[in-house]
This record gives C-alpha cells, structure tokens and sequence, in this order.
C-alpha cells in the first residue's frame, strides 16, 4: 500500500533520514517511535506525499511518487486518512464542517455523505457536539474529531502523528481502541507516539510492529518496550 525504499530525507542540506525503508500492508499495525526531533513527523509526511524525498523511491498503491502529477497525488492521497498533531481544525467553523472538509475539497455530494458523517461522528462519540465550535471542544474531543475527519473518505491507510499526545491516560485508551477497531476492519495504522505505555496496551490487544527511529535509521524495536 505504501513503501519506502532506501529514503533518505534532508532539511537545508543537513540529513534527517538516512536509508529508511518501510511497508505498510493491508490490516498491518505499526507504531513509530523516537526522540522529540527525529524525524517521525517527517517519516509521516513521506508517507502521505506532502514531503517528497531527498533519494530513494515512494510507491503510494503501487505508483511511483516520482511520475505522479499534483492531481494524481491528490486522489492518491483520499485513500490515506492523516491524524494531525495539531488537529489544524477552522474555529469557526462548526464540528460538522471541520470533519467533512475532506469531501468539499474533492467535490463530494455534502447531501449523499450526511448520513455517514452523522454515523462516523457518533462512533467516535461526538453526536451531541456536532455544532460546537474547535474551541469549545475538550483536547480528547478535538483528537477523537480529528480521527473522524480522518476516516471521512474511507481510507485504506490511517497515518496517525502523537493522537494521544494532549489527552489523559483515559481518553489515550478510548482513542487507541477506536484505532485497533479500525486495524480490525483492514484498515493499515501507522502511529507516531512517544507514549511507551500506549504501544504495550495496544500489543496486549493486537500484533503490532513497534518501530523507532535512531541515528537517522528506523530500527526494529526489542522486547525492552
């Protein structure tokens, strides 16, 4: 679905990723780890084609990145679902509008998709919030919208950068099992996060590759997790 062969990625000439070179199949579970600055956010990005790399090669469903057009990326890119860090909602306007943004950009029928946004955001447990303004949504309810806005257009691939990073414990498991809920569906998840605690509760669940990145590299994580 999508791979990365011998990436390497660069920012002013200086190197971040070096050689990396990642799968993620159809019903796969992967959490990415590493020291604040190593280049998760980065790696995701690769991932989604909004970085491009500095070498090696990117294959999104099978097509090369590299003889991919701006519009071709873009209806590449309905079938990844991405999970911001920072949820990069609109104030104001209201929840309804924020998560079915992803549909107005692809000139989507807003009338024939009302059902199922009424459905996705009730199975993230936002139902009664569905005029509520980004500001007047609690952090767990920010990221758990941040996830429907996601699942909107029905991805294959859930890319997911630190979702747990500005909740409680509490709300980092309700989010983690709408996550292994979707993994369960055959939906690929890749989770950046730095929450050690999250990875062993999901491997306690499901099968999950726990990958870190060190010294520019993603590495297979020992059992020390």
């Amino acid at each position: 679905m999508i791979e990365l062969e011998d990436v390497s990625h660069s920012y002013g000439g200086a190197e971040l990723l070096s050689g990396i070179s990642l799968r993620l199949q159809p019903g796969s579970f992967h959490f990415l780890t590493g020291p604040s600055g190593a280049g998760k956010t980065t790696l995701l990005k690769l991932c989604y084609a909004e970085l491009r790399p500095t070498r090696g090669r990117v294959r999104l469903f099978g097509a090369e990145l590299g003889g991919m057009d701006r519009d071709a990326v873009a209806r590449t890119r309905r079938r990844i679902g991405v999970v911001h860090q920072d949820c990069q909602f609109l104030d104001h306007l209201p929840l309804t509008d924020n998560v079915s943004l992803p549909l107005l950009a692809a000139g989507r029928d807003m009338a024939a998709a009302a059902a199922n946004l009424r459905e996705l955001l009730a199975w993230v447990g936002l139902q009664a919030h569905t005029d509520a303004l980004p500001p007047q949504l609690s952090g767990g309810e920010r990221q758990r919208a941040a996830l429907a806005r996601a699942l909107i257009m029905d991805p294959d691939v859930i890319l997911a950068d630190e979702p747990t990073g500005n909740v409680d414990w509490e709300m980092s498991l309700r989010i983690l099992q709408l996550l292994v809920e979707l993994n369960r569906m055959g939906k690929a998840i890749l989770v950046a996060t730095h929450d050690l605690n999250l990875i062993r509760a999901a491997k306690a669940q499901l099968s999950a590759r726990v990958l870190r990145i060190k010294g520019r590299q993603v590495q297979l994580a020992g059992a020390d997790l």
